[in-house]
């Protein structure tokens, strides 16, 4: 069993200005945790982190408990995701996701978060079809769907080559996709050359 957790921080922060070597070994302490991917924004400067857990229960309490704690110190409001990484296993490792045995090969330059305002089972949701479109977008290096707790929402949290691939991915391709389904969205871009190091310290899977 496995579960994955989203989080952003409403704060404008170049990441070189993170205190991430004090918030790392909290993190590490924290019940049930496997890894985190520290997230810089695009253009804003937004902090956030893509994490596994051992458990859908010990991923809400972090994001009950630890989180909004850690949020509150900075006075700023935050944005949290709780998804089942038991239903998403065939279709992220069909796109090399590192959180399900995944090939490492170059660090990514970018990631890139997406939800789609979609209600629908894992297992009812399109993915077999998507995925050989997906494989084939140019810079694309590893993805991890994502299933909602509780909302059933789809999504994705991906790696990619360089920022501006990662870019074009959000911007031209990832509305087409949308709009197919007829269904609003939500996109996030980060740099990832910004977090290797505070990275490693908590074992993300996209820094040796």
């Amino acid at each position: 069993m496995k579960s994955f957790v989203y989080t952003e921080l409403q704060i404008s922060l170049p990441f070189a200005q993170a205190p991430w070597r004090e918030i790392n070994p909290e993190i590490l302490k924290q019940p049930g945790f496997r890894n985190k991917t520290w997230l810089a924004g695009v253009g804003n400067h937004s902090l956030g982190g893509f994490y596994e857990f051992d458990s859908i229960e010990n991923a809400k309490r972090f994001v009950t408990g630890y989180f909004p704690a850690e949020a509150a110190k900075y006075g700023v409001a935050q944005t949290t995701r709780v998804f089942d990484g038991s239903v998403v296993e065939e279709a992220s490792r069909y796109l090399n996701s590192l959180h399900f045995g995944g090939t490492r090969g170059q660090e990514p330059g970018a990631f890139v978060y997406t939800e789609a305002q979609i209600s629908v089972p894992f297992a009812q949701a399109p993915w077999a079809t998507m995925n050989p479109v997906l494989k084939a977008q140019p810079g694309l290096l590893h993805k991890t769907w994502l299933s909602g707790v509780h909302t059933n929402s789809v999504g994705g949290f991906y790696a990619f080559d360089t920022l501006a691939n990662a870019t074009r991915f959000v911007t031209d391709y990832f509305p087409t996709e949308t709009a197919g389904l007829n269904v609003a969205y939500t996109t996030r871009l980060f740099d990832a050359s910004l977090v290797g190091e505070a990275s490693r310290a908590v074992r993300s899977p996209f820094f040796a």
